[in-house]
């Protein structure tokens, strides 16, 4: 990107932030990640369960069908993802849970 973004040209995620903690301040916490490569997006990433991710999926109204899932860590993490839109900004939201280990994975290689 060849172009200076200032603080301003990022005001759409950030506001949207402002008024998530207003209106879902209930919910459980996510890393929060606004960056100028993706000037009108706001990342809400839940690394404590897909169950918080689905408490803010629901509340942001995001489809089930729209829900990506893909497994990362050698096949030890699942991933959920979706995006929506919120006060003027993307949302992306992004869950992370652990898969437990199958006890039959080995049996293959017997």
């Amino acid at each position: 990107m060849s172009q200076n973004l200032t603080l301003e040209d990022l005001a759409a995620p950030m506001r949207a932030l402002r008024l998530l903690a207003i209106d879902f301040g209930h919910l459980p916490a996510p890393t929060v990640s606004i960056s100028p490569i993706y000037p009108d997006r706001l990342e809400l990433a839940l690394h404590s369960g897909l169950l918080d991710f689905e408490a803010w999926r629901e509340a942001l109204d995001a489809a089930p069908g729209d829900v990506e899932y893909r497994v990362q860590g050698d096949g030890r993490t699942s991933v959920l993802r979706t995006i929506a839109a919120y006060a003027g900004a993307e949302l992306e939201l992004v869950g992370y849970g652990d898969i437990a280990v199958p006890v039959l994975a080995e049996a293959g290689a017997a």
